[in-house]
């Protein structure tokens, strides 16, 4: 199969064609790239999952174009409910609601909820909205990679298996969306992402965090298997001095190394191989898999600093250390 990279008006016409044709298009939002198909058919849902290599006991998240489209997919829907969507839709986070009969169980991995989203970029919503069914949709990259912020990165993973990218430029966020389950007494964050639980708080008085512990049924995207890996080892270092021994001692028995470091602690590097990956916690955000994805190329070690338990880098660090396997250094 050929695969296409096309960007503007021809490309979002011809990914609806596709997707009424029950293909599978990968498309960009604000987050990460997606990996699409007409959610309300199983078979094209079957296609999503051989194309990314994923288990079927992991469930999809439902893109939309416009807040209504919402009803038809779900049971229920309160009033606090109500308040969370229209906050935060469209935007870099995905609510868990009671799932409607609908949507397939090959979807929901066979769970009586469903995760829907609906992206704050245009380019998504108009490709939504012309394909004229919600879309099931992973993040574009092969099971187990650092998910894709370009359409260069979904293509390294992609080629063959899919008809069309269509080129959105690069992700704003850069890391995939904040998943809320809506289903409880009190909403639980069961992936972290852009919004915080400080955001939801207050709109919502409180929500619990998922503690990461390791789980046999996996009720949001990213929670069971191992993700965001790079193809080289890669382990996160507590601290600087830790950072900086480890390379050292890395270098030494002659292992290439680069480390991932932020802000001024690029003062303390020297002549050793870095990328900065920013100044603020959105540019630390925005870069994270884009430099995994590039540095993985060039070396074969990486050493990621730790980059804090607060707001925004609280959630890229949920990343990092599944990236890592839990390494610590």
């Amino acid at each position: 199969m050929e695969t296409l990279i096309k960007s503007g008006a021809q490309a979002i016409e011809l990914g609806a064609e596709l997707i009424k044709a029950g293909e599978v298009v990968a498309f960009p939002t604000e987050t990460v790239y997606g990996l699409g198909g007409n959610a309300l058919d199983p078979t094209c849902v079957s296609k999503i999952y051989a194309a990314k290599g994923r288990p079927a006991d992991n469930p999809l998240i439902v893109h939309i174009s416009k807040i209504e489209d919402i009803y038809p997919l779900v049971s229920e829907f309160s009033e606090r409910n109500k308040r969370v969507v229209e906050k935060f839709m469209p935007g870099p986070i995905t609510l868990l609601f009671p799932k409607s009969d609908i949507v397939p169980s090959s979807v929901t991995a066979g769970l009586k909820t469903v995760g829907i989203r609906m992206p704050k970029s245009e380019i998504a919503r108009e490709f939504i909205e012309k394909a004229g069914v919600p879309i099931a949709a992973p993040s574009a990259n092969a099971s187990t990679r650092v998910s894709p912020t370009t359409a260069l990165h979904v293509y390294e993973d992609m080629k063959g298996r899919i008809p069309l990218i269509i080129d959105g430029g690069d992700s704003e966020v850069g890391i995939e969306s904040t998943v809320l389950d809506l289903t409880g007494d009190i909403p639980t964050i069961l992936r972290p992402g852009a919004i915080t639980p400080e955001m939801l708080a207050e709109v919502v008085g409180s929500v619990r965090t998922h503690k990461g512990e390791i789980i046999s049924t996996a009720p949001a995207p990213g929670m069971k298997y191992k993700h965001y890996a790079p193809t080289v080892p890669m382990v996160v270092a507590k601290d600087m001095e830790s950072l900086l021994a480890e390379y050292d001692s890395k270098s030494k028995n002659g292992v290439d190394v680069v480390a991932l470091i932020r802000g001024q602690a690029a003062g303390m590097m020297g002549s050793r191989r870095f990328v900065n990956l920013g100044e603020n916690d959105k540019e630390v955000c925005r870069n994270i898999y884009k430099t995994m994805r590039d540095i993985e190329k060039v070396c074969e070690y990486i050493i990621c600093i730790d980059l804090g338990d607060n707001g925004l880098c609280k959630s890229v660090m949920n990343r990092v250390l599944k990236a890592s396997g839990g390494k610590i250094v």
